[in-house]
């Protein structure tokens, strides 16, 4: 059975778009274990509609842990993890893929599909509603917005990494679901694309979705995320905006690293820069 006849077959509750501004995704008292260790201790998090959350931490903080809980990809040890009110044990999958679209840190395909194709995978979870109407405009749009439209018809497998994130962003966003959660989508981007992705989640959380995404540059935080939650050690060490929480004190010692931060010139964004020689 194919992926479009099983959410064809399944009867699915169509998601109501939240109001900007209400919790949409929530994380409480959140215990994660992978095997023997507790990778995640005591997380208390909550992704509010209309915003974009930034996790940022160093490596082996916890941040790509904490997304893949939020999507429910990893079971919690205690705690609980509420999307769109619900525990998200208490969604099917179908239903759960109408209210989240994730964007792991990797994309790979074992064949070769065109990249139309796979950014109408994106669709699947409508097939069967009213909104599968909706199919060909959202990946139209989806294409345009991460540039990927010039080679829609080569196949996934021949594109460079950096081309291969973008198709994959557009899957996410063909998806239309109202809880977006991106794993470091920037990783394998030239500074144009990294700005252009962080400009798509901007405006994503304008029309009114929630937006997690995990970042390692902070500037990029710094500069469009509403919130910014600080992972150390498994915690959470501060959660808010960025021009209150990026501190010279607090991100030398959670990276290990003296850092100094400055108000940008223009706009007053913090600047993160660490102290060499």
């Amino acid at each position: 059975m194919g992926v479009i006849t099983l959410f064809r077959r399944t009867r699915r509750s169509i998601p109501v778009r939240p109001e900007p501004g209400t919790p949409y995704a929530e994380a409480v008292d959140l215990h994660v274990r992978l095997g023997q260790r507790e990778v995640l201790a005591g997380i208390d998090l909550t992704v509010r509609a209309g915003e974009v959350l930034a996790l940022v931490g160093p490596n082996g903080a916890g941040k790509s842990t904490l997304l893949a809980a939020l999507c429910a990809d990893l079971p919690a040890a205690s705690g609980t993890v509420r999307i769109d009110g619900r525990p998200v044990g208490d969604w099917s999958a179908p239903d759960l893929a109408l209210r989240r679209s994730v964007l792991p840190q990797s994309a790979a395909l074992s064949f070769p599909f065109p990249v139309e194709d796979v950014v109408r995978m994106g669709r699947a979870p409508w097939a069967g509603t009213p909104l599968e109407e909706d199919d060909e405009e959202a990946v139209a749009r989806a294409m345009a917005a991460t540039e990927v439209t010039d080679f829609a018809g080569r196949p996934f497998s021949a594109l460079s990494g950096g081309e291969r994130a973008r198709v994959a962003l557009a899957r996410v966003l063909a998806q239309r679901a109202p809880l977006l959660l991106l794993d470091e989508p920037t990783a394998a981007l030239d500074l144009r694309h990294q700005e252009l992705v962080l400009r798509i989640c901007r405006e994503r959380a304008a029309a009114g979705d929630a937006v997690v995404v995990v970042l390692h540059d902070l500037g990029l935080a710094a500069a469009y995320a509403d919130r910014v939650a600080v992972l150390h050690d498994g915690r959470i060490a501060v959660d808010g905006p960025p021009s209150e929480v990026f501190e010279d004190g607090l991100l030398s010692r959670v990276y290990r690293q003296p850092v100094e931060v400055f108000p940008h010139p223009r706009g007053g964004a913090p600047l993160v820069v660490p102290v060499r020689g």
